[in-house]
């Protein structure tokens, strides 16, 4: 190995979903360390949290839980999430996103068409409306005209 070369332990992949971004490091080794932290095979962290603590609301815990089955990664490799921007359902959706590139960087071969049939390598490319100009502050809204 040349002095410019370094081994990567990890496959890094983005996701967005409206204003929310999420930063995934897969660990194709067996264990990883994250912030002084060690993670074992199959643990999910997102911003130092594990999956479950940070997407605590109740309606969340499906996705994610189906995204692990369908994908069958349930105890195969570490991930590591950073999520920023937007509100929690997005951070999700992002994750997710980020989560299916990075497994199809890892092994096209064998995630690759599970992910595609499954609509998880799919970004959601709706966003918030612009606010225009003359519309009383609101995208939509018109304003209101005086009675007399």
């Amino acid at each position: 190995m040349t002095r410019n070369q370094t081994v990567k332990s990890y496959v890094f992949a983005v996701g967005r979903r409206r204003e929310a971004v999420a930063r995934v490091r897969l660990y194709n080794m067996g264990k990883a360390v994250v912030n002084g932290a060690e993670l074992k095979k199959g643990e999910i962290v997102v911003n130092s949290k594990p999956i479950q603590e940070y997407f605590r609301f109740g309606p969340y815990a499906p996705v994610y839980n189906k995204f692990i089955l369908n994908t069958g990664i349930s105890g195969k490799y570490p991930l590591s999430i950073k999520v920023e921007g937007g509100g929690i359902a997005g951070q999700l959706d992002a994750a997710i996103l980020g989560m299916a590139r990075a497994l199809d960087k890892l092994d096209r071969e064998k995630y690759h068409k599970i992910l595609r049939d499954n609509g998880y390598l799919t970004r959601d490319p709706r966003t918030r409306e612009r606010r225009k100009v003359g519309m009383g502050g609101k995208a939509r809204r018109k304003k209101q005209s005086p009675k007399r």
